[in-house]
């Protein structure tokens, strides 16, 4: 906003004509959902070329329907696609304990785990790996955080193709057709469409 480039009038005008194609694209509440909850995260390895810091994004839905979202780039440079991957999973699994009591004192209450999907073998091996070594040094702190949660049985972890992450959205730049298929796999309708 303080010195804006002919690139960002570009992406400003990029994003109004989505808004002008788009009018009545919106989030649905579904009245018959099992209010189950599922977190997507994921994160872009030294994706910002000035700072090498990886966005962490993540997709908090309740009942299919999307309820939290958030892209923010993170505070330490990364030095593996793991352990911006971890990152991303300690800061969703924040989100989801705040969800988790917000939900409590609505007076909605989960028996069943929240469901954690992240599209990295190695950070879900590391979250249900309890032995801590060397290359996990830098991380303990979200390690220690991420192992409390899932020994609690608060939540469980489990991988998606990264074909079918929803959170890559808020980290790539993806295709039109990817961006529409991952939008529908998020929960955003348009009422106004014919069926």
């Amino acid at each position: 906003m303080k010195e804006p480039k002919k690139d960002h009038l570009e992406v400003a005008r990029r994003v109004l004509r989505y808004l002008k194609g788009h009018p009545g694209q919106g989030v649905l509440l579904q009245s018959d959902s099992n209010l189950q909850v599922f977190a997507y995260c994921d994160s872009d390895w030294g994706a910002c070329p000035l700072t090498r810091r990886s966005p962490t994004g993540f997709l908090v839905t309740l009942g299919g329907s999307p309820i939290s979202w958030k892209t923010k780039k993170q505070g330490t440079v990364s030095r593996s696609s793991t352990e911006a991957e971890y990152r991303a999973m300690a800061t969703v699994i924040s989100e989801l304990v705040w969800i988790k009591s917000f939900l409590a004192a609505m007076g909605i209450f989960h028996t069943s785990p929240m469901k954690l999907l992240c599209d990295n073998q190695a950070a879900l091996h590391i979250a249900k790996n309890p032995v801590f070594h060397e290359r996990t040094k830098h991380i303990e702190i979200d390690c220690h955080f991420v192992r409390e949660r899932l020994l609690s049985g608060e939540l469980t972890t489990g991988y998606i193709s990264s074909k079918n992450q929803v959170a890559d959205i808020f980290t790539k730049a993806v295709g039109r057709h990817h961006f529409q298929f991952l939008q529908g796999k998020m929960g955003i309708v348009n009422p106004y469409a014919p069926p």
